[in-house]
């Protein structure tokens, strides 16, 4: 233990002298960002980092790699500063600036659309948000979408990810297709349930119709019952499909409220995995709307093509304080397998430091879109 003691102790002495250095390091970096001001020149020199970082790599030896992320994670604070000192990302600020002020989602009774017929999840979810509302319904996710970039309806409902069975890939896909705006969010807790006709049997039931994801979500239901479950567009769709058929050795997973709406008699209630098993929808818009309650940034970015690029971006959340709650990974539909990313954050742009971020990110990363900061909702 001695020895241990006198190890730290050593390195505790060296952490004295980095401190100091690392000091001035960050001040020389604001007379840089001064000279920059003058001459018109932008933060971010990608060519010098690499040189310096190449430099390091030949002075470190088998410690090469660890002391290159050292001081990448200096030249990313160094930058920090600069940003914060130049400003820079105008356009975002502009943006936030002239952001609607909306301390309660409202479409003023213009139709809100959501995919589905009416009973299903995302029907429940723009009934409980916009109640004066009418409710435009629509057979795919991408309608929804198109509603809204034709001006046929204020808002879009749509669910984005469920506790239990992840992410809906369908939607992250068309949110980074139409770039629209985040205004709100939702959390439903979503109790299934199985339906089919009155004359069914439980026993000679053989398939279940519903969403993919509720099938997911009562995966282990239909396994243990020998159940097959089948695809359909929307929950409440399929409850509608299954009260039309002449089959009565098929049934649905849906809501309540969707099988008391289509005439269907409930066999089995809360047939999910999980007893807390609770979907994300949110509230997409044409318009920029941020309110005073807003916790919650949603951002898409991508990462330069080189190593420990993403690590990079990531540490610059981690040095503002902020935390990432979602980090979803979806193609580029061009052939060359690039990536771009969607990122939640807890957060305000209302907080000069956050704002400073992500008009730097907005600055120097090859593509970056702030989607919005809203209030997330949960239902209690």
């Amino acid at each position: 233990m001695d020895e241990l003691k006198e190890l730290r102790n050593e390195i505790d002495e060296i952490d004295e002298q980095l401190i100091p250095l690392l000091l001035k390091r960050m001040d020389i970096a604001k007379s840089v960002a001064e000279y920059k001001i003058q001459h018109n020149m932008p933060v971010l020199n990608t060519k010098r980092e690499q040189e310096i970082l190449e430099d390091v790599e030949k002075k470190s030896g088998e410690h090469a790699n660890s002391v290159k992320t050292v001081f990448s994670a200096a030249m990313d604070a160094s930058r920090a500063i600069q940003h914060k000192i130049i400003g820079g990302g105008e356009e975002l600020r502009v943006a936030v600036e002239n952001a609607e002020n909306d301390s309660f989602l409202t479409a003023s009774g213009v139709p809100v659309a959501c995919q589905g017929v009416e009973g299903a999840y995302s029907s429940i979810t723009a009934e409980k948000l916009f109640p004066t509302s009418p409710i435009d319904y629509h057979r795919q996710f991408e309608d929804v979408f198109e509603a809204v970039n034709k001006n046929k309806a204020r808002f879009g409902v749509i669910p984005v990810e469920n506790s239990t069975a992840g992410s809906v890939h369908e939607s992250y896909d068309l949110i980074m297709k139409y770039r629209f705006y985040v205004v709100g969010a939702y959390d439903l807790k979503v109790s299934h349930c199985l339906a089919a006709k009155a004359d069914t049997r439980f026993e000679s039931i053989d398939e279940a119709y519903s969403h993919p994801q509720a099938l997911s979500q009562c995966s282990s239901f239909l396994k243990s019952f020998g159940i097959t479950g089948v695809n359909s567009t929307n929950t409440a769709a399929a409850a509608k499909f299954v009260s039309e058929s002449k089959n009565n050795r098929i049934a649905c997973i849906c809501s309540e409220r969707a099988a008391k709406k289509y005439g269907l008699k409930i066999l089995r209630r809360n047939v999910q995995n999980v007893t807390n098993n609770t979907t994300r929808f949110i509230v997409i818009s044409k318009k920029l709307a941020i309110s005073e309650r807003a916790n919650k940034i949603s951002l898409i970015f991508s990462a330069p093509h080189t190593t420990g690029s993403l690590y990079r971006v990531l540490g610059r959340f981690s040095m503002a304080g902020l935390n990432l709650t979602k980090l979803e990974s979806r193609p580029v539909p061009n052939g060359k397998f690039d990536y771009i990313f969607y990122a939640d954050v807890l957060g305000s742009v209302r907080d000069e430091s956050t704002l400073d971020l992500l008009c730097a990110l907005h600055d120097e990363l090859p593509e970056f879109k702030f989607l919005g900061n809203f209030e997330e909702i949960k239902e209690a």
